[in-house]
């Protein structure tokens, strides 16, 4: 499956797989999104799988939320892999 990013205002939903083939079209998408949205909430319901540069990509999402002072929001559990990603950073601190 590929990725297909949806939105709705500041809402946007991902799904498919997020991967380094396709990691260009969500940075694309998310260019600059916060000149754009004071607020941002991501849905990650649909998202099937996602390998490290997916990972980053979202993580560097985050930072630049916490950069400019923006919210950015994480919504849905998602795919086994991200959660085993966070969950092993979080048992690393």
């Amino acid at each position: 499956m590929n990725l297909e990013i949806t939105s709705y205002n500041n809402q946007y939903r991902i799904r498919g797989v997020l991967n380094k083939q396709n990691v260009y079209q969500f940075n694309s998408e998310f260019k600059n999104i916060f000149e754009k949205f004071d607020s941002l909430t991501l849905s990650i319901e649909g998202l099937t799988n996602i390998d490290r540069y997916g990972v980053n990509a979202l993580a560097q999402l985050h930072n630049e939320s916490i950069a400019k002072r923006k919210s950015l929001s994480i919504i849905g559990f998602g795919c086994d892999d991200l959660y085993e990603h966070f969950k092993s950073e979080e048992n690393a601190a």
